[in-house]
């Protein structure tokens, strides 16, 4: 008589379903091993609601829990900001000030911040029209790549310190940071706030050049760096997360 040394393991699955309210929510399941207890999240960035789990807790428990969820997770659901795809007609934010994007030409060009007729801020992009949300966002990170050396070069020189290099990314649990072999790396959609918002994530980063912490140390030299460090704290504690709904 042959025993099975070992018993198959059935993967989890990604996501979970929970019905409520005649929606339907789809609900990713993450086990860690670390993790004591059941947790749900809703981000406010991507909408995305998360289920993480123990190591032992087994998938029908997990989904018990979340059914039980179900009126939670759809209250979350409908204060996550409307999304705002990159297409004709819809305004976009260009350091604070909304823009309207216009589809000019069909002939391949470039796309530019401008003003109508009228005088309207608006984003005038050419190409064929199938290809004007990637030309948008190509266009955003470029700015924002530029905005942020300019801001990086400003504040390294006062602090007299130097940047290994620079990065955008689109990053949705930090706006920036600093490796220790002094590379910092930020959110493109910061260019879509306030010019004071992103000049304080640039000192923010070039502060941890100096203090790869936050400490009073730290936070004093992002003060003399930017003063506006206070204020800047709280648009992004208030209007961050609105600026992941846009693309």
């Amino acid at each position: 008589m042959r025993f099975a040394l070992f018993r198959r393991v059935p993967a989890d699955p990604p996501h979970l379903k929970v019905f409520h309210g005649g929606q339907t929510f789809k609900v990713a399941l993450k086990r860690r091993p670390t993790a004591k207890r059941i947790t749900l999240r809703v981000s406010n960035a991507t909408g995305e609601v998360v289920l993480t789990i123990p190591e032992r807790t087994d998938v029908a428990t997990a989904q018990r829990f979340a059914d039980s969820h179900g009126d939670w997770i759809a209250t979350r659901l409908a204060r996550v900001p409307v999304r705002v795809p990159f297409e004709p007609g819809a305004l976009v934010p260009l350091r604070g000030v909304p823009h309207r994007i216009v589809h000019w030409s069909n002939i391949r060009g470039t796309t530019q911040a401008a003003r109508a007729a009228d005088g309207t801020p608006i984003l005038a992009v050419a190409g064929e029209r199938p290809h004007v949300a990637r030309r948008v966002q190509d266009f955003l990170e470029a700015e924002a790549r530029r905005d942020f050396a300019e801001a990086v070069k400003r504040h390294t020189a006062a602090l007299g310190v130097k940047a290994k290099r620079i990065t955008v990314r689109d990053t949705k649990s930090r706006w920036g940071s600093c490796s220790a072999s002094g590379a910092l790396s930020f959110s493109w959609r910061l260019v879509m706030a306030p010019p004071f918002v992103l000049d304080y994530l640039a000192a923010h980063e070039v502060a941890h050049l100096r203090e790869l912490n936050h400490s009073h140390r730290f936070w004093k030299l992002a003060h003399e760096l930017c003063p506006r460090t206070e204020e800047a704290e709280a648009w992004l504690k208030t209007y961050g997360s609105a600026l992941h709904r846009f693309g």
